[in-house]
């Protein structure tokens, strides 16, 4: 896959973060700057946005990602075009991300600029984290090359992206972009077009709550932090939110939620249909083997075991670990 030619369209922190990680994989890039701007502005631009990108992988090989004496060859890998001089770049690019500014003038104009100009068997993808893909959809001309890949920030060093096809996405473009994201270390998942895709629609959820709880005074501004990173995070960075749901019991969530509903008085924390579903059925999980996954045919105690283990590959990183006296 290292042979692809990417073009990151928009010159920002999103398409400088895409840059910088197909660079690292060994991918040319074209980052292209579609906005009509004065030379002296654009070669500021330009400057600017490579030094950042020079200075950005310098950082990471300097807090151990790779060699330091790769960075030349990587930031070599990285060409800026303008709007005047972008052409050829957007023709021979086998995969195009736009990523200008979340408006949807600003994505009308770039997605029929790339789609007029991209080989017309490109790859096209927007990194929209608000617009649904299928009102994206209709400005690029051959609508089944088209999907949304809403990459989360530093692009360079989260891996996950989340792809959203478009109601006319053909699959092998789907599968495609799947392979080329797996292929430079990135862990892709596919979400249909709904509002908020899937992390920033749980994330969401829970900073608005951390939020209400400093509003409320429920505890400081530090304590909810270290209660976040150190609780929350630490599981769930193990174990993914449905997996936990089944290690703790589905049964444990449904009768937590009502009883915050009662306390609270919100319907906020009420359980959705799908927790009263599995509970009727007797899928809570771990203990009935089955819940959100299928537990029946796994070593449950193999399983167990290899989770607590990357728990506590996880306590030693923090250098948490418990103290022995």
């Amino acid at each position: 896959m290292s042979g692809q030619t990417i073009a990151a369209v928009g010159a920002g922190r999103m398409g400088r973060g895409i840059a910088v990680t197909f660079a690292m994989a060994g991918h040319t890039v074209h980052i292209i700057d579609l906005k009509q701007r004065p030379q002296s502005e654009q070669e500021a631009l330009r400057i600017a946005s490579l030094g950042e990108i020079r200075s950005t992988l310098a950082m990471l090989a300097d807090i151990g990602m790779f060699d330091p004496a790769e960075c030349n060859a990587m930031v070599q890998n990285i060409r800026f075009s303008g709007r005047n001089e972008c052409t050829a770049a957007l023709a021979k690019s086998d995969i195009l991300f736009e990523a200008v500014p979340e408006t949807l003038e600003a994505k009308t104009e770039a997605l029929q600029i790339i789609s007029r100009q991209a080989d017309q068997h490109a790859i096209i993808a927007s990194t929209t984290s608000t617009i649904l893909s299928d009102e994206l959809q209709p400005l690029v001309t051959g609508a089944g090359r088209f999907l949304n890949a809403h990459w989360l920030n530093p692009a360079f060093l989260v891996p996950l992206v989340e792809l959203s096809p478009g109601s006319e996405t053909a699959p092998e473009t789907t599968g495609t972009m799947k392979t080329v994201l797996e292929s430079i270390g990135k862990v892709p998942v596919v979400c249909k077009p709904s509002p908020g895709y899937i992390v920033p629609r749980i994330q969401m959820l829970a900073m608005n709550e951390a939020a209400r709880m400093v509003e409320e005074g429920v505890a400081s501004v530090d304590d909810i932090d270290k209660a976040t990173k150190y609780g929350f995070g630490f599981r769930f960075a193990i174990l993914g939110m449905l997996e936990f749901i089944d290690w703790g019991g589905g049964d444990i969530l449904f009768h937590a939620s009502n009883y915050m509903t009662g306390a609270t008085g919100d319907e906020r924390y009420s359980a959705p249909g799908i927790i009263k579903s599995n509970m009727a059925e007797g899928k809570i999980g771990l203990s009935t083997k089955k819940g959100f996954l299928d537990y029946d045919s796994m070593d449950v105690p193999a399983y167990q075991r290899d989770r607590l283990a990357a728990m506590v590959a996880m306590l030693r990183h923090l250098d948490l670990l418990p103290k022995r006296t």
